[in-house]
């Protein structure tokens, strides 16, 4: 069976690998981080499970603990959180879903976080075009209150081949486009975290549903697709 919720065993363990960040503390440790991980890998499954319920994933993606120091100013070996994401199924279907855990520092992402450079073109000329559809869908009462503002890098200016002076340029400009929910410990360690999750992933959609569309045509709506 499994795993429904997230204990407070796990972030009691992160707690006390965030304030012993070496190899010696965490192999000393090492049966207790696999019992946290195996619980937490359950939980992520169960995520999975009610994603297929509202969505076609085409993968769970599980990140591993190790850090990877060799191009990192922060040399501690390993993460002080648990994170996974959820790959769609189909070119038809984009954007993505992303879960962590830690304490302090729980949140959910989705959407789009470096576009290939074809599909950040082909939205910037959307931009261009028009943004009343994307405007409609992420100023919704209900998704804005579960979502609150598209997030992400963006350029200072306007990026090659674009006026500075559009009137949608602060959309133009994004590099990234994506909507990010933080939860509190106590919603994470509560018997509704899932529920939670699940309810804002499927409010996702309508956002989901329109940027595939454009991702999957040309400025003609002529379908790019095999």
């Amino acid at each position: 069976m499994l795993e429904t919720n997230i204990t407070k065993s796990t972030f009691q363990f992160l707690n006390k690998l965030k304030n012993n960040n070496n190899r010696e503390w965490f192999t000393e440790h090492k049966a207790e981080f696999k019992a946290e991980e195996t619980k937490v890998k359950s939980f992520f499954n169960y995520m999975l499970d009610n994603l297929k319920k509202h969505d076609e994933i085409e993968r769970l993606k599980i990140f591993r603990i190790y850090r990877d120091v060799r191009f990192s100013k922060n040399k501690t070996p390993y993460k002080t959180h648990f994170s996974a994401s959820f790959a769609r199924a189909g070119k038809h279907r984009r954007g993505g879903y992303y879960l962590q855990i830690a304490p302090g520092n729980s949140f959910i992402a989705t959407g789009f976080w470096n576009p290939e450079k074809e599909d950040l073109l082909r939205i910037r000329k959307e931009w261009e075009i028009d943004t009343a559809e994307l405007t409609n869908v992420i100023n919704d009462k209900k998704f804005k209150s579960i979502w609150g503002e598209l997030v992400g890098d963006e350029l200072k200016t306007a990026p090659k081949g674009f006026d500075k002076e559009d009137p949608n340029i602060k959309f133009i400009r994004k590099k990234q486009f994506i909507f990010v929910k933080n939860f509190t410990d106590k919603e994470v360690l509560s018997a509704d975290f899932a529920a939670m999750v699940n309810e804002s992933f499927i409010a996702i959609r309508p956002y989901f549903d329109l940027m595939s569309s454009i991702l999957t045509t040309n400025l003609n709506g002529e379908s790019l697709l095999d």
